[in-house]
């Protein structure tokens, strides 16, 4: 739709609502009247967020995992019965897990998958029903990682893809029905993920600064709430942040030749090592927040 989707009143349901880009989006959205219904499992700076953004009279938070259907169902009623319907949905949450194939843990990466994959899903189908009484909008998020590739990265460039044709097929099936659905493809945004990735382990740090311009460049989490806002408003069927992610989905069958990886590869043999000699030293493949949150 190319008209603008006034927000003023609208219910807006965010999972990994506590922090980063989910925390970003509920503040601009709440300072344009929506009402909101925040998911995370940090519950601290869940709390802290709902009672900054007015409390329970605009705010609703719930404990959820992602991963768990009947946990989500569970917050989705909560949102249909303080509110009276679902308008929005942010499919927000998402993790990480570094170390290549033969490194990361196994665990580790099926967690990755659980969580931006199923988690979607998850989130989906316990909030359509009322998305689709209210002919609303689902804006899933995918990442620039869904059209490229990174050594060390397997589990996260495999889960953003999937999550970007799952909002693909997810738009066809509830076009007829009124409901709007769009994917959002970031690139590197200063996010607590980026953040404990740069904290936990130097060889991302190295290469993030031997990408090329502007693939070596992170994005504030401002910038990126923004964009967001903006899409949500627009209905739209992609989100880029910044802009130029978009160019990638149009060269996507060019970024896996041998001429488009040249750079990667060259740095590739001693990088990784690297990374997993980092990743068996920490003796983990995910962040220790994220170790501590997301119990298997």
């Amino acid at each position: 739709m190319s008209a603008r989707y006034a927000v003023d009143g609208k219910v807006v349901f965010i999972t990994g609502g506590a922090r980063g880009v989910g925390a970003e989006v509920a503040r601009r959205l709440r300072a344009k009247g929506a009402r909101l219904v925040l998911t995370d499992l940090d519950e601290a700076p869940l709390a802290e967020l709902a009672a900054e953004l007015g409390g329970a009279d605009h705010v609703l938070t719930a404990l959820a995992d992602v991963r768990d259907l009947p946990a989500m169902q569970r917050a989705a009623d909560a949102a249909v019965q303080r509110f009276g319907g679902i308008d929005i949905v942010l499919a927000n949450a998402g993790i990480a897990s570094f170390g290549s194939v033969l490194q990361v843990d196994p665990e580790a990466f099926k967690r990755v998958i659980d969580v931006n994959v199923v988690g979607v899903f998850n989130t989906v189908r316990a909030t359509l029903p009322a998305v689709i009484d209210r002919r609303g909008y689902v804006l899933v998020v995918s990442s620039l990682a869904a059209f490229t590739s990174s050594p060390g990265l397997s589990a996260y460039h495999a889960s953003k893809a999937g999550a970007e044709y799952f909002a693909n097929t997810l738009r066809l099936e509830v076009a007829h029905l009124g409901v709007d659905v769009g994917s959002a493809h970031m690139s590197w945004i200063d996010t607590p993920l980026v953040q404990d990735a740069k904290a936990d382990l130097s060889a991302f740090r190295e290469m993030l600064s031997k990408l090329p311009p502007p693939l070596n460049r992170t994005t504030t989490v401002a910038a990126c709430g923004a964009a967001f806002v903006k899409g949500i408003e627009g209905r739209r069927k992609r989100i880029y942040c910044p802009g130029w992610v978009g160019a990638f989905r149009w060269i996507r069958p060019l970024v896996p030749t041998e001429v488009a990886e040249r750079d990667i590869r060259k740095i590739t043999p001693e990088l990784l090592p690297k990374l997993d000699a980092e990743v068996a030293a920490l003796g983990r493949s995910l962040s220790a927040r994220t170790e501590a949150l997301e119990k298997p």
